[in-house]
């Protein structure tokens, strides 16, 4: 599809499926819409899916740094969301790390266009780090690495953490010299999520926020996923009035990528019943 302005920003996007019900697929960092490709296949009769690149990622223009990533994100998704629920009522979202975050504050946010949420490892840290913070320590550590090595502008060691910690078990030196100097350079896009993720810049969990979203809410993690995930999503699950867990056997964090067919099994046994 053309690049278009969604959310004040030239976004570009892409469909998949031809299914009954409208869908909205948000995307993890450093990722972009085809990281659906591989799900996309056995939604396709179940679901019409729309997909965007977020600021800075796959065909969408640069990030600018005017304004704060979420609040940027979450107004494109609001304008696709917007744009579906004209022809077919509420959407279902679909969200994959920091996509998972994006897609929570949609809920929360505009109620009237989601019908349904799945989000899968959402990466919001500040729900885990408040209730379980124990479960978070070695989280924490790997954080203040990566932070460490951007304050000294080392972005190639920024990186080879971040992968470390989210590249779902892929070590870095597997990565060719072209990727990683790439991934380097996408790391001031990892900063600009940190106060949404760490400093619920949004609000979303102060009192009666989440008691509020009372849609279906799936919330999905691999068994080898990193162990704040876990914590994360318990704390987000004791909030929602209609919430459920699921465990993709065998995946990391990135499951959408390596794990397709279990994922989309859980995805529409979920829909299945909402």
């Amino acid at each position: 599809m053309p690049r278009t302005e969604r959310g004040g920003f030239p976004t570009w996007w892409t469909v998949f499926g031809q299914g009954p019900r409208p869908a909205l697929l948000i995307h993890c960092s450093l990722a972009d819409s085809g990281v659906w490709r591989g799900m996309a296949p056995s939604l396709s009769g179940a679901l019409s899916m729309t997909a965007f690149d977020m600021p800075g990622h796959g065909r969408s223009a640069d990030w600018d740094a005017r304004g704060e990533m979420s609040t940027v994100c979450a107004g494109m998704a609001a304008d696709f969301a917007a744009d579906l629920a004209q022809d077919c009522g509420p959407v279902n979202v679909i969200g994959h790390s920091f996509g998972g975050v994006v897609a929570l504050r949609l809920a929360v946010e505009r109620p009237d266009l989601v019908r349904s949420l799945v989000m899968i490892e959402p990466v919001f840290f500040a729900a885990g780090l408040r209730t379980q913070p124990d479960a978070c320590e070695e989280h924490l550590a790997e954080q203040r690495a990566f932070v460490a090595a951007m304050a000294a502008g080392d972005l190639a060691k920024a990186a080879r953490n971040f992968i470390g910690q989210w590249g779902g078990g892929r070590p870095w030196d597997s990565f060719s010299a072209e990727a990683q100097a790439r991934i380097a350079q996408q790391m001031p896009l990892i900063a600009a999520v940190g106060p949404a993720l760490y400093d619920d810049v949004a609000g979303l969990l102060e009192p009666g926020v989440l008691e509020a979203v009372d849609i279906p809410v799936l919330l999905l993690e691999g068994s080898e996923a990193p162990q704040i995930i876990p914590a994360i999503n318990a704390a987000l699950a004791a909030r929602f009035p209609r919430a459920r867990r699921g465990v993709i056997d065998g995946a990391g964090h990135m499951s959408v990528a390596t794990h397709p067919g279990q994922l989309s099994a859980e995805v529409l046994r979920f829909l299945a019943e909402v």
